[in-house]
C-alpha cells in the first residue's frame, strides 16, 4: 500500500506534475503528466515512469481556476493509487518571503500571507497559489504544502543580499532573495553523488531556461544568485530583461508616459531573447534562425551568463566547478560551448566531442574547472521536503 504525495509544479500556462511513493527513505515516480492549458482545450495527459502513456483528457473550454482538471487529476490518482493513500499535495510556490525557508503546511493563514506577495512575483505567486485554493475546494481535508524557490537561498548574509538602498527598506523585507532554489537543491545533491570530491569545492550552477538564474555555492550552499527581490532580476531570460539600469525605467514612465502597469509588461513579457530577436522567446528557434535579430540575441545571452558566472565566482573566490541546468543548458550544446570560451580565461575548458554528446560530465581533461550537465527535477525535491514535514508531524512512518 502506497503512501504517495502528488508534487505539482505550475507554469505560465501550464503544470508539470508527479506521483511520488513516499514510504520508503527515497521517493519513487508513479507517474507523471502535464496539465496544459496553452490552447483553447485544456489537456491532460498522465504517463508511466518510462513514458508510457497512462491517461489522456481534453476540454472543451477552460474555466477561470481549472478546476475541471485538477477534479481529473485527482480522479486519475485516487485510482492509480488503488489501496494506496494520498498523504498531500506538494506545491513549488517561487517565493517564500523573509518569513518562509522550508516547507510549511498551507492553511489559510500562509495562504493569505504568500498572496500578500504577489507584487514580487507579478508572472509567478498567482500562478503557483491558483492549485491551492481550487484542490482545496474540492478536497478540503487533503493537506497541501508550500516548498519554495527562496528556500535554498534563505542562508544569504550581506553584502550578497543587499541592496544598496536606506535601510529601512531592508527592514521591510526589501532584499536580495533569489529564486529556483529547488533546482538548485536537487542539482548540488546530485552533484554531491557524482562527484563527491566537488561538494565542498567552488561552484557555480547555471539554471538556462526560458527563466534563467546563477547561484554560487560554497560547501554546497548558496552564497550569492543573480536574482534578487523579484525574479526579473539578473541574466537575459526568454521574455524578461534581466539586470537593467534603473534609469531607463525612469526615463520609461518620465519621458515615454509609460504607466508602472505597461513597464511591468514590457519587462516581463516583452523582453529578454524577444525583445532582443524580435522573433521568438524559445532558444530552439533563435539558434535554427540565420536571422541577424536572432543571432544578437543569443550572442547577448551568452555574454550576460557568462559576465555573471564571473561575478559569482568573484564571490566565492575562484572557480573550481561549473553545472548546466535547465531547458537550455542541458539541451543547447551550442550555448553550453559560447559560455564556455568566453570563461576559457576563468579555466573553463569545455570537450567539445563529450558536449555535442551531451554527456555529464563535459570537461576537457586538462580544464582547471569541471563542467558536467546535470538534468534538474524539481518535482522529486519537492516530493523529499513534503515527506520530510509528513514525518515531522507524524503523518508518515519510514520503512525500515
Amino acid at each position: 500500500m502506497a503512501d504517495a504525495v502528488l508534487v505539482l509544479n505550475s507554469g505560465s500556462s501550464s503544470i508539470k506534475f508527479g506521483l511520488f511513493d513516499i514510504a520508503a527513505a527515497s521517493p519513487v515516480l508513479l507517474c507523471k503528466g502535464l496539465l496544459d492549458e496553452h490552447e483553447n482545450k485544456p489537456r491532460l495527459v498522465v504517463k508511466g515512469p518510462a513514458g508510457e502513456d497512462l491517461f489522456e483528457t481534453q476540454k472543451e473550454a477552460a474555466d477561470a481556476d481549472g478546476g475541471h482538471l485538477f477534479a481529473d487529476v485527482l480522479g486519475f490518482v485516487e485510482g492509480h493509487l488503488g489501496a494506496g493513500n494520498l498523504r498531500a499535495i506538494g506545491h513549488r510556490i517561487v517565493h517564500g518571503g523573509p518569513d518562509y525557508s522550508g516547507p510549511v503546511a498551507l492553511t489559510d493563514e500562509v495562504t493569505a500571507k504568500l498572496e500578500a506577495l504577489t507584487p514580487l512575483a507579478p508572472l509567478h505567486q498567482p500562478r503557483c497559489l491558483a492549485p491551492v485554493r481550487t484542490i482545496r475546494a474540492i478536497k478540503p481535508e487533503l493537506t497541501q504544502i508550500a516548498c519554495f524557490d527562496t528556500a535554498f537561498h534563505h542562508g544569504m548574509t550581506p553584502p550578497a543580499n543587499r541592496f544598496a538602498i536606506p535601510r529601512r527598506f531592508e527592514a521591510r523585507g526589501i532584499r536580495r532573495y533569489g529564486f529556483h532554489g529547488l533546482s538548485f537543491e536537487y542539482v548540488a545533491g546530485r552533484l554531491a553523488a557524482i562527484a563527491p570530491e566537488l561538494a565542498a569545492k567552488r561552484t557555480v550552477i547555471a539554471h538556462l531556461g526560458n527563466g534563467a538564474s546563477l547561484c554560487a555555492l560554497r560547501d554546497g550552499r548558496s552564497v550569492d544568485t543573480t536574482m534578487g527581490l523579484t525574479p526579473l532580476d539578473g541574466l537575459v531570460m526568454g521574455t524578461r530583461s534581466g539586470t537593467i539600469d534603473p534609469g531607463v525605467l525612469l526615463y520609461l514612465q518620465q519621458h515615454e508616459k509609460m504607466s508602472v502597469e505597461e513597464v511591468q509588461h514590457l519587462l516581463y513579457h516583452e523582453s529578454g531573447l524577444l525583445g532582443v530577436s524580435g522573433i521568438s522567446a524559445d532558444m530552439r528557434t533563435l539558434l535554427a534562425s540565420h536571422e541577424s535579430g536572432a543571432r544578437e540575441a543569443v550572442d547577448l545571452f551568452t555574454f550576460r551568463a557568462a559576465q555573471q558566472v564571473a561575478m559569482m565566482a568573484n564571490t566565492l573566490g575562484g572557480l573550481d566547478c561549473l553545472v548546466f541546468t535547465g531547458g537550455i543548458g542541458e539541451h543547447a550544446a551550442e550555448i553550453r560551448s559560447a559560455i564556455g570560451e568566453r570563461l576559457a580565461w576563468l579555466g573553463v575548458r569545455i570537450d567539445a566531442a563529450a558536449n555535442d554528446e551531451g554527456r555529464e560530465r563535459i570537461s576537457a581533461a586538462d580544464s582547471p574547472v569541471e563542467t558536467f550537465v546535470v538534468r534538474t527535477n524539481e518535482e522529486i525535491a519537492i516530493a523529499r521536503h513534503c515527506a520530510a514535514l509528513l514525518r515531522e508531524r507524524g503523518s508518515l512512518m519510514t520503512d525500515s
